[in-house]
Formats: structure tokens, C-alpha cells, sequence
């Protein structure tokens, strides 16, 4: 009698645990069948922001966070770099044409906003003090834009401001006045 007592106490323990284990398992697959989401979704409140993050904090550049997610670069200015960016506001964006930004924002449009957003790109960390008047930068689009010193202070090609620059885990970033077009 006590071997089969012990035997049904073995038999639920057992039961009870594989159940147990079962709960865990489907538990444990669900959590490894998210979508896995790429740099830009990593939390980190501790280290400095990446330009991406960076960008994303300030309500002022809200149109070009729209812009570098809807190209898909977000992973890529999220990763290590070193990037120095040049970040026109949204007042920026304003002086375009009315429609432009609607219509680059559309997904058939994707690869023009890319060449256009590359063109404000420069893989390398260039601080306001580091620019030089008639410098030029090969930017990722692999076209040039030309620094430029009006009273002291650079400008992209003569007539784009620099705002302000704020550095990022993974480079600059250079707040500008201007949407820069390649030409």
C-alpha cells in the first residue's frame, strides 16, 4: 500500500510539473516570436542619446524623425557610426515648396527622400570649431556640400545656419536652418 502511495504522489508531482514546464515552454516561444525591432529600439537612460534618439527627444525636428523613418534609416544613424548630421527643423521643411515634404513622404518616393537625407549625412564626427571656409564634406549620398564662413560662423554652402550642435553617443548632430538639396 505505501508503494502505491508513493508511486500516485510521484505520478501528480510529476503531472503537476510537466504542466508546469508546458506553461513556461509556450510561454518562453511567445516572447521569442516578437518581431525583432532593430538599434533604434534599444532602452538606454543611461549612456548619451544616438542621433536618431537624439533627434527624436526635440519636438522641433518631429518632420525629419518622420522622414528618416519613413526612408528607413533609422537603424542605420542608430548603429555605432561616427555620423555628423545636419538636422533642418521643421520651420526648415516649411520653406520647401507646398506638397514636397507630403509627397517624399510617400512610400513610392522612398528612394528620392533616401538620396536626400544621405545628402545631410557625413560618416565622421566634424565639430563647429573643426569647419574651415571653401571645406568640403563627401557626404554619404556621394555628392559634396561646401562649408562656408560668414562672419566667423559656418554655413552649408553659403546660406544654410548652423542653430546649434549637439553631440551624440554616435557623433554631432548640427541643428540647420535649411533643407540641403543636392545639386
Amino acid at each position: 500500500m505505501k508503494k502505491i502511495s508513493i508511486a500516485l504522489v510521484s505520478l501528480v508531482l510529476f503531472t503537476v510539473s510537466c504542466e508546469k514546464s508546458t506553461q513556461v515552454s509556450d510561454t518562453t516561444q511567445s516572447t521569442e516570436t516578437t518581431t525583432p525591432k532593430g538599434q533604434e529600439a534599444v532602452v538606454d537612460e543611461e549612456s548619451a542619446p544616438d542621433v536618431v534618439k537624439l533627434a527624436s527627444s526635440n519636438p522641433d525636428l518631429s518632420t525629419l524623425v518622420k522622414a528618416v523613418q519613413a526612408a528607413g534609416l533609422a537603424t542605420s544613424l542608430s548603429n555605432a557610426g561616427p555620423f555628423t548630421v545636419f538636422a533642418p527643423t521643421n520651420q526648415a521643411f516649411d520653406k520647401l515648396p507646398a506638397g514636397t515634404v507630403e509627397d517624399l513622404l510617400k512610400e513610392e518616393n522612398n528612394s528620392k527622400l533616401g538620396d536626400i537625407l544621405s545628402h545631410h549625412t557625413y560618416v565622421g564626427v566634424i565639430k563647429t570649431d573643426q569647419f574651415s571656409d571653401g571645406q568640403k564634406l563627401g557626404m554619404v549620398d556621394g555628392k559634396s556640400l561646401t562649408i562656408t564662413m560668414v562672419d566667423g560662423k559656418p554655413t552649408v554652402n553659403g546660406k544654410i545656419n548652423i542653430l546649434a550642435s549637439v553631440p551624440a553617443s554616435n557623433g554631432i548632430v548640427h541643428v540647420v536652418d535649411g533643407v540641403i538639396l543636392p545639386e
